[in-house]
């Protein structure tokens, strides 16, 4: 007589219908914005109260196929245009994407980047860095994680290492291109399946959190500095600089990357944005830095005194001057309410790739 197999437990059917129903106007939406090829479940679309058995596997299968389709970049632009997802929203996606039991680097990263997004969304506006920590970060995400233990296990102080690295950066250029963002990202490959204890979750969410801070301030900062060089450009009379670097033209007028800084700080404040307006921010500070003779770290570099025409063609800016001062717009600089906001906005994430085609310090384009 063979040994009784265990039985497999009974599926608890009204309970997965209501995950279902809860998870489906979200995945339906996601579905249409990015063109995703799969045909509608019609009882969860008609929203069935009852369905047969037959019904609720099909709709499993459904979210499945789903979720195997979202990918992580699509599902953090989503998150940040739509209304969709309300905090219950993200709860009821963190509590179905934490179900799983097959670990991927697409789920942890969906998982890593919900945290995150949630506990920004529920934080106090005016926590600083110094409260928000792991108990801190513990609570906030009690209703997606339950009571958590803070016995946080030493490899994850590793992840202060890498803030400390952060905040010490003076330009977001340094964050970029100073290693620090692969740091954080090898540090939840190399944790494997432990990324998804609960004491390391909230761990990595306070890491996510405390980064997207870092390098928003980053972000409003080269955007001030900007506009200072700009106003200060204007002042010595110069009214273009040579902006190839930043994917501007050779003679960009000075009054005209005025306004587009001030685009850009709505956007980075309320939009989502893509990986290139960022490349293009370092890179204009870079030709700002240039045209006015400064170095990276915006330290004046010695110049030949001379006229403004002089100046700006020693320092590459292909500026052109003008007897009168160039027309003037009033600077209106990133406000510490605006910095404050920061990481509760719906700019985008910062987990930038750069990739060959970015140049921090590379020749300019050539036209």
């Amino acid at each position: 007589m063979s040994p009784s197999q265990p039985e497999k437990p009974t599926p608890d059917h009204p309970a997965l219908w209501a995950d279902a129903l809860r998870l489906y106007p979200i995945y339906a939406e996601l579905a249409r914005e990015f063109v995703i090829d799969l045909p509608a479940c019609s009882d969860l679309e008609s929203g069935v109260e009852s369905p047969a058995a037959e019904s609720v596997e099909q709709a499993q299968q459904w979210i499945a196929a789903m979720d195997d389709r979202i990918q992580v970049h699509q599902l953090r632009q989503f998150l940040q245009t739509s209304s969709l997802v309300n905090p219950e929203g993200i709860i009821a996606l963190l509590k179905h994407l934490l179900a799983h039991t097959a670990h991927s680097d697409s789920l942890r990263d969906k998982i890593d980047f919900l945290l995150v997004q949630y506990f920004s969304q529920v934080a106090a506006t005016d926590l600083d860095d110094d409260r928000a920590d792991l108990a801190c970060v513990a609570q906030g995400l009690e209703p997606v994680l339950g009571p958590v233990e803070m016995k946080a296990p030493v490899w994850l102080n590793a992840l202060d290492r890498v803030l400390d690295s952060a905040r010490r950066c003076r330009s977001l250029d340094e964050l970029l291109h100073g290693g620090i963002l692969e740091q954080g990202r090898k540090a939840k490959a190399q944790a494997g399946d432990l990324f998804y204890l609960p004491v390391a979750l909230v761990a990595f969410t306070r890491f996510g959190y405390l980064m997207r801070r870092a390098f928003f301030r980053l972000m409003l900062t080269d955007l001030n500095n900007i506009l200072d060089g700009l106003v200060e450009l204007e002042e010595k009379g110069i009214e273009t600089i040579d902006c190839r670097r930043a994917q501007f033209s050779a003679q960009e007028p000075v009054i005209r990357l005025r306004m587009i800084c001030q685009s850009w700080k709505v956007m980075f404040q309320a939009e989502y944005s893509s990986g290139q307006p960022l490349r293009m921010l370092v890179d204009l500070r870079a030709s700002v830095d240039a045209a006015l003779g400064r170095d990276a770290s915006g330290t004046s570099r010695a110049k030949t005194p001379g006229p403004p025409m002089a100046a700006a063609a020693a320092a590459g800016a292909g500026g052109k001057a003008s007897i009168s001062r160039a027309p003037s717009l009033k600077t209106e600089h990133i406000s510490k309410e605006a910095e404050r906001r920061a990481p509760q906005s719906k700019a985008d994430d910062f987990e930038i790739s750069a990739g060959s085609e970015w140049r921090s310090d590379g020749d300019p384009q050539k036209p």
